[in-house]
């Protein structure tokens, strides 16, 4: 008799849902993040459009200052 393949989907004594695991971080300076963004945006590097929709997390006091200088108009 020939066997049948069985597709696996996860644990067959648990659920068949498995919570997505996290995406894996790392820790940078903002000083060094800045110097990468900064010369990447000034020669205009392709790779960037690629992140544009991506989210970042950034701590309280620095979203309350790039908040701010966001709504800043520059002077006439």
């Amino acid at each position: 008799m020939r066997q049948r393949l069985r597709l696996f989907v996860g644990d067959e004594a648990g659920s068949s849902y498995a919570e997505p695991t996290p995406a894996p971080t790392v820790s940078m300076s903002f000083g060094e993040l800045t110097a990468v963004l900064l010369d990447a945006l000034r020669t205009r590097r392709r790779w960037m459009d690629d992140f544009e929709d991506d989210e970042v997390q950034v701590s309280e006091d620095l979203f309350e200052v790039l908040a701010t200088y966001s709504r800043l108009r520059p002077g006439a």
